[in-house]
């Protein structure tokens, strides 16, 4: 084989690679097709029934918003930092409940309904570090485990509580 045969053997086969990669000779990729299927609850039961009953306690001065990520309530565009590292490093993270003022929308408090998931290193890793970063933006975070216990008073108390140790 001479040279030049050699570079078209090597032109043609790059040829073939790039539009096996552009997904054929019109330059479109092959669009993949997800299917989902809906999901017939938001929460677990257990996190059902909390949500009944912040709502019974709180309704008349905070509305109660389940599963919502971080992302969500903290701004990572801070200057001075890796913008996309920050959102990464919050993205998928949620938290039970937030209670939000009925006056303005402002954000009250998150609360984290705990159970058996929670006590995995992983998990404790997690939620140390959602802690920390509640804490340095001063919102308040009250955890919960074993509500069934708790009194509506027990848990207005833990909630106020943290509340008032946030200022």
């Amino acid at each position: 084989m001479n040279a030049w045969t050699i570079v078209l053997v090597v032109v043609c086969i790059a040829i073939v690679v790039a539009s096996a990669m552009m997904g054929g000779s019109n330059g479109t990729r092959n669009k993949v097709t997800y299917r989902y299927q809906l999901r017939k609850h938001l929460m677990t039961s257990r996190e059902e029934d909390f949500f009944k009953t912040l709502n019974e306690i709180f309704k008349e001065r905070w509305y109660v918003i389940p599963q919502v990520n971080l992302s969500s309530l903290l701004n990572h565009e801070v200057k001075g930092q890796n913008w996309n590292g920050a959102f990464q490093h919050i993205n998928r993270k949620t938290v039970d409940y937030v209670l939000l003022s009925k006056s303005d929308l402002s954000v009250v408090c998150a609360i984290e309904l705990d159970d058996s998931t929670h006590d995995s290193p992983a998990r404790r890793k997690r939620d140390a570090e959602v802690e920390n970063i509640f804490q340095s933006v001063k919102l308040p975070l009250v955890r919960f485990r074993n509500v069934g216990k708790l009194s509506k008073q027990d848990i207005v108390n833990r909630v106020a509580e943290s509340i008032q140790s946030c200022k």
